[in-house]
């Protein structure tokens, strides 16, 4: 076997479940720069759509069961932080999913074999050829097993907002207030990628990437403050 074939293997090992179909497997891990978008490569991004959905059902569904008592702006909070590309990302990192992505190499050179968006996609992906494959309780079976570190983040103490924690930073300093700028969008209307920069007096400015511009700003905040803490 290659490199990826083993990736596969791998991957199938770690969440305990082997493809009865196979194309659809691979469907789930060709990211859309396979054949530069020609119609005869099927990639993940109908399956993305499908996986979306199930794992929405899936963290409701537990949220649910966990907090009998919440109320429904409490839940859709905790919602927010479970179904996200940042907490997708994470559980594919867990999991193996990078290597086993098939990508065009002009895609991998440039790294999107390790950003969140790309990751997050196909982690949903992944989760609509489970529920395609075995149906909703082996989507169920994936969920509860890998999801659980993102729940044990929901009882982790509340920090402050990204945006909010810069902009205490740059105030604290007497430096002008953060000043966000949308500078790319990519992909589908129903699945768009936000590239946010954001600049701080004469400071770099920094880039990230997002789902929504909101999201973006914030993680652009983010790396703004990493970098400045860790130059300190």
């Amino acid at each position: 076997m290659n490199r990826r074939e083993v990736a596969v293997a791998e991957l199938e090992g770690r969440i305990g479940h082997v493809f009865q179909d196979r194309e659809l497997l691979e469907r789930a891990l060709t990211h859309a720069s396979v054949g530069d978008g020609a119609l005869k490569v099927r990639h993940y991004e109908r399956l993305e759509f499908l996986g979306d959905r199930v794992l929405n059902l899936l963290a409701a569904e537990r949220l649910m069961a966990l907090n009998s008592e919440a109320r429904e702006g409490e839940m859709s909070r905790l919602m927010a932080s479970l179904v996200n590309y940042h907490a997708c990302a994470r559980v594919a990192r867990r999991i193996g999913l990078p290597n086993a992505l098939r990508m065009a190499p002009s895609a991998s050179k440039i790294g999107a074999r390790d950003k969140d968006t790309v990751l997050g996609d196909a982690c949903e992906a992944l989760i609509g050829a489970i529920y395609v494959d075995d149906g909703l309780d082996a989507a169920r079976t994936f969920f509860l097993e890998f999801w659980a570190e993102e729940f044990e983040r929901l009882d982790a103490p509340q920090v402050k907002d990204p945006k909010t924690q810069l902009q205490e930073w740059a105030q604290g300093r007497g430096l002008p207030l953060p000043l966000y700028k949308v500078v790319g969008r990519e992909g589908p209307d129903h699945a768009p990628s936000f590239t946010v920069s954001v600049s701080v007096g004469d400071y770099e400015p920094e880039l990230a990437e997002g789902r929504s511009r909101q999201e973006a700003e914030k993680a652009a905040a983010l790396v703004m403050l990493l970098k400045r803490e860790g130059s300190q």
